[in-house]
């Protein structure tokens, strides 16, 4: 409880804190991890390799997703006002894995159920912050000779928009704060979800 009562000081009510730099700052070594594990900027990055860390992150998002779906069924009209069915994504990983000739394995994580809608705003901040450096692992793909000619979708779903995506998803997550949410099961659903994420990247891809 101790615990608790100290993450809530910091969630906004207690400090002026945001909410969304308490996730930030409390996800940033779950984070780096991730990054270290998928290493999509490497320069000598393979088609192969790619392809290893699609289909890895196709599993993760099916299963992530998953979770989230169950979520939405229970709470209709906190899924409405996130935008919760456009911001799925597990199918575009399966197209660009076929772009790569690389049919989408069936395998995916065990991932924690998601019971109210403070997990799944932590859940959705990892999904949807990844959103951010899509444009920078487009770029990087983009300039690799042995990726010539294919251009993949999942790393920047939202294109132009990807800036209003996250800046919506944003007010919903200081509004569910200000409206009495829980800022510490929001923070430990992100860093499940980041450390889930790493591990399973980590077992379905070999080293760059």
């Amino acid at each position: 409880m101790a615990a608790r009562r100290g993450a809530a000081a910091d969630d906004g009510r207690g400090t002026g804190d945001d909410v969304l730099r308490l996730l930030r700052t409390g996800t940033a070594a779950e984070h780096e991890d991730v990054e270290r594990t998928l290493d999509l900027l490497d320069p000598s990055l393979t088609r192969h390799r790619l392809a290893q860390v699609l289909d890895a992150m196709h599993g993760f998002w099916r299963a992530a997703e998953a979770g989230l779906d169950g979520w939405a069924a229970r709470c209709p009209a906190d899924a409405e006002g996130v935008d919760w069915p456009r911001r799925r994504r597990a199918s575009l990983f399966a197209a660009d894995l076929r772009k790569l000739d690389a049919p989408p394995s069936d395998d995916a994580p065990l991932l924690p159920d998601v019971p109210g809608t403070d997990e799944a705003l932590g859940r959705m901040y990892v999904l949807e912050g990844s959103t951010l450096g899509g444009v920078f692992i487009d770029r990087h793909l983009a300039a690799l000779p042995e990726l010539a000619g294919v251009t993949v979708h999942s790393f920047s779903p939202y294109g132009s928009e990807t800036g209003a995506m996250w800046a919506a998803f944003r007010r919903t997550t200081r509004a569910r704060i200000s409206e009495g949410g829980d800022a510490a099961a929001m923070l430990a659903s992100a860093r499940t979800t980041f450390a889930g994420l790493a591990g399973w990247c980590r077992r379905a891809t070999v080293p760059a």
